[in-house]
């Protein structure tokens, strides 16, 4: 355990011992969140970031430990385990290394190499090998059975013989584990993956055609971004495209055919570390088939499998931050607050769903209007939604972005002119309404859920949904929490990555954002307190029950008079929960109660009540923290506690704003090249982010196009959700995909530079500067092009 923790101490750059104390709380039952927030001095001020990559190391190193274990006990068994292979066993850094090392000592059905070796080929083997001047067709006489074997096995002639040989040198060579490791990454630096339309598919089918970029494309496998590994690998899972791994000197020049028993790069590889080569001798051409078959027959498969395995899981881990980091993003978004909100959920047939939510999320009123076809009441559908913004005073009209948003935009804007002449015309003040078009991603799952029908048990699945779509606005955090983060859409390939691992991920995200902003005790769901520290489902169902019988909670408390809360979970959860207007100040504060003591001592020293130190900064920065530390709380504790007397209750969110759409540009057909306009982002991808102009078409800014610099990554410029100002490079109004720059003064009307427009650039860029076969069979293709078809990929 000692050297998991030196090592992981070592890996995320900081002391061993604030590693043993981290793996101790969370070993205790800690959460992270908690640790991050209330053990700054166990740990010396970790943070959650590094607290999330010290458990995930955990886990693993855990799991190659007792792997290792495994291995140790299987070999030593076999009577085979000798010191040098227990040391090489014990410095294995990886779960890979270490099974390459066990491979020769691994169960495994009977082999032909095993099979010779039970006929005594094996002296031969090593005979031919150490001295290659020998001639192998005589040497292999004295081998020669004369009849076969009880199982059929056949060495009844010379040739069989050699065959054995080469079956025993080649399942050897295959087993070394240093030649596998040197092999493995030498094809990682060099080796190329390549993809190629399948034999027989119509390439202008449609679902072929999405993987257009991939019909004759190779690249550099290390160097395979994200979302070209996942596109190649989701059309191999559909048998659209045949991906292999290459070595360059496997592609020929169209025309030239292949030299017969010419080596490849790779034999030269085995054959420079057996300390072997071609000297004309008289086994020489024996073993140079030895060489070969061990690498066509025995490691170029295995390699590729292994080597594709690592970028599937470089390219899951890359797609799997994505997600994480849009979801981070969208679940801190601005909450506009408490404030009557009327949801539309937009629909043409089956007309526009309508749910107003007061200021606290409570459901006041539904409706329904048909302003669409087939009734087209554009009228009727007003003046319902003017008498329910009247009657309930509403603040904001949230419109969901499915099908329809665009028309009941229209409806909503129309709505507003028609509340201000009614104003002006009564001579009453304006109900200053705004309209603001929401993702409605998972709302459909959250309305026919099990806590749905709990929650509005005799309301309508389709208004429950434009309820949701109303609270979202309200408190983006509080109604996300409800559906599965997966169902959500703000992911990258989120369908062709490890499942488990994206669960986990976005979990912990979740997790994070909820404890980052605090929950209100008195008011929040059962599905918002399961996601606080230490509260699992069935205790916050506990809190809402308890809740329900008694009324709101008074203190913290109270607390642990709900059935299922103990002194632990207390400890985990109390400082994130909040109780706006309770018995005590504090319990609003993200101070924890183990800590009041501390405060009281601040409170002495300051003269004053609470209520009158809460909020006073000028007061509180006069107090020095080491004053009030101990031996229990010290002074970064002390700090904490005096910045949330500084600001009690704060939200780290941001403030609620609104993009200001353009008057007149309502569909994609009103944009123009130049125009500048303000929008949201609604997604951040590797290859750009895409804006929400109110168009009802988001419109891509391609990385290169974030900014008057190299960006590696879009998101060190944008994140979902950020009102930005972009400007219209191009429209394609019939395939309706709008280009977008956010360098304001980068010119229009031109296509993006060479360098950027192919997302699925061949191995000649890569490697030489140029542009390969996979560039030149889409001379034409854009950035913009290559990624609205992978947009269509996130959304799927």
């Amino acid at each position: 355990m000692q050297s998991i923790i030196e090592q992981i101490a070592s890996e995320i750059k900081v002391l061993p011992r604030q590693v043993q104390t981290a793996v101790e709380l969370l070993d205790g039952g800690a959460t992270v969140p908690f640790i991050a927030r209330y053990r700054k001095e166990a740990t010396g001020g970790l943070d959650d970031a590094q607290l999330r990559e010290l458990e995930t190391r955990l886990s693993y190193l855990r799991e190659l430990s007792d792997r290792r274990a495994a291995v140790l006990k299987s070999i030593d068994e076999q009577g085979k385990l000798t010191p040098e292979l227990r040391a090489a066993i014990e410095a294995a850094p990886t779960k890979q290394e270490l099974e390459d090392l066990y491979l020769p000592y691994k169960p495994k059905r009977r082999t032909k190499g095993q099979i010779a070796r039970e006929f005594g080929i094996e002296p031969l083997a090593d005979k031919l090998f150490a001295d290659p001047s020998l001639d192998p067709q005589a040497e292999a006489q004295a081998f020669v059975l004369a009849e076969k074997g009880e199982g059929g096995e056949d060495f009844t002639t010379v040739q069989a013989v050699l065959d054995g040989v080469r079956d025993i040198l080649s399942e050897r060579w295959a087993e070394d584990a240093a030649l596998v490791q040197n092999l493995r990454e030498w094809m990682w630096h060099e080796g190329l993956f390549q993809s190629k339309l399948m034999a027989g598919k119509n390439e202008n089918d449609a679902e072929v055609a999405k993987f257009r970029d991939y019909f004759d494309y190779d690249e550099p496998i290390g160097r395979v971004p994200s979302h070209r590994a996942l596109a190649v690998f989701r059309g191999r899972a559909q048998d659209i495209l045949d991906a292999k791994l290459v070595l360059s000197d496997s592609i020929l020049p169209e025309g030239e055919k292949p030299k017969l028993g010419q080596p490849s790069l790779a034999e030269g590889k085995i054959a420079l570390h057996l300390g072997w080569s071609h000297q004309n001798r008289p086994s020489d051409d024996l073993l140079r088939k030895c060489v070969a078959w061990t690498w066509r027959v025995k490691l170029a498969l295995s390699i590729e499998r292994d080597l594709f395995a690592r970028l599937r899981e470089d390219a899951e881990k890359v797609a799997i931050k994505v997600f994480g980091d849009n979801l981070r993003d969208l679940l801190l978004a601005a909450p506009a607050g408490q404030k009557s909100v009327m949801g539309l959920d937009p629909g043409i047939r089956t007309g526009v769903k309508v749910a107003v939510v007061d200021a606290t999320g409570k459901l006041v009123d539904t409706a329904t209007v048909f302003p669409h076809e087939p009734r087209k009441d554009w009228e009727g559908s007003l003046h319902t939604l003017a008498r329910l913004c009247a009657k309930h005073s509403v603040n904001l009209i949230a419109i969901g972005n499915g099908t329809a948003s665009r028309e009941t935009d229209k409806l909503a804007g129309d709505l507003i002119k028609l509340l201000d002449k009614m104003a002006a015309s009564n001579n009453v003040e304006k109900l200053a309404i705004q309209k603001v078009v929401v993702s409605e991603a998972g709302a459909s799952v959250y309305s026919a859920s099990e806590y749905a029908s709990q929650e509005m048990p005799d309301v309508d699945v389709s208004l429950r949904g434009a309820a949701s779509i109303a609270r979202r606005l309200q408190d983006p955090l509080a109604e996300l929490v409800k559906i599965d983060p997966k169902s959500i859409g703000v992911g990258q390939y989120q369908h062709d990555v490890n499942q488990s691992e994206l669960a986990r991920t976005l979990d912990a995200v979740v997790e994070d954002c909820v404890n980052a902003v605090g929950v209100d005790l008195n008011t929040a769901s059962v599905p918002l307190l399961s996601r606080v520290s230490g509260l699992s489902a069935t205790v916050a169902k506990s809190v809402v029950r308890w809740r329900e019988a008694n009324g709101a909670f008074a203190n913290r408390q109270q607390l642990l008079k709900v059935t299922g809360l103990g002194p632990k979970t207390f400890e985990q959860s109390a400082g994130f929960l909040r109780i706006r207007g309770g018995d005590n100040p504090l319990d609003l504060t993200g101070v924890h109660p183990e800590t009041y003591p501390v405060v009281q001592q601040i409170i002495a020293k300051a003269g004053k009540p609470v209520e009158e130190v809460m909020g006073r900064a000028e007061l509180l920065k006069t107090l020095r923290p080491e004053l009030f530390a101990n031996e229990q709380f010290g002074v970064i504790t002390v700090k904490d506690i005096l910045q949330e007397l500084e600001k009690p209750g704060r939200d780290p969110r941001p403030d609620f704003a609104v993009a200001r759409f353009n008057d007149g540009v309502e569909d994609i057909a009103d944009l123009k090249e130049g125009m500048v306009l303000e929008g949201t982002v609604s997604n951040v991808a590797a290859f750009g982010a895409f804006v929400d102009l109110g168009v009802h078409q988001d419109g891509l800014v391609h990385v290169s196009q974030l900014a008057n610099k190299f960006v590696e990554d879009a998101r060190e410029i944008v994140k979902t959700g950020q009102i930005v100002k972009v400007k219209v490079l191009e429209v394609d109004v019939a395939r309706k995909r709008i280009s977008l720059t956010m360098k304001l003064d980068a010119p229009t009307g031109k296509r993006e530079p060479r360098e950027n427009r192919f997302e699925g650039a061949g191995r000649g860029q890569q490697r030489h500067g140029g542009y390969g076969r996979g560039a030149q069979a889409q001379p034409q293709a854009t950035a913009m092009a290559s990624a609205f078809e992978k947009l269509k990929g996130l959304k799927r």
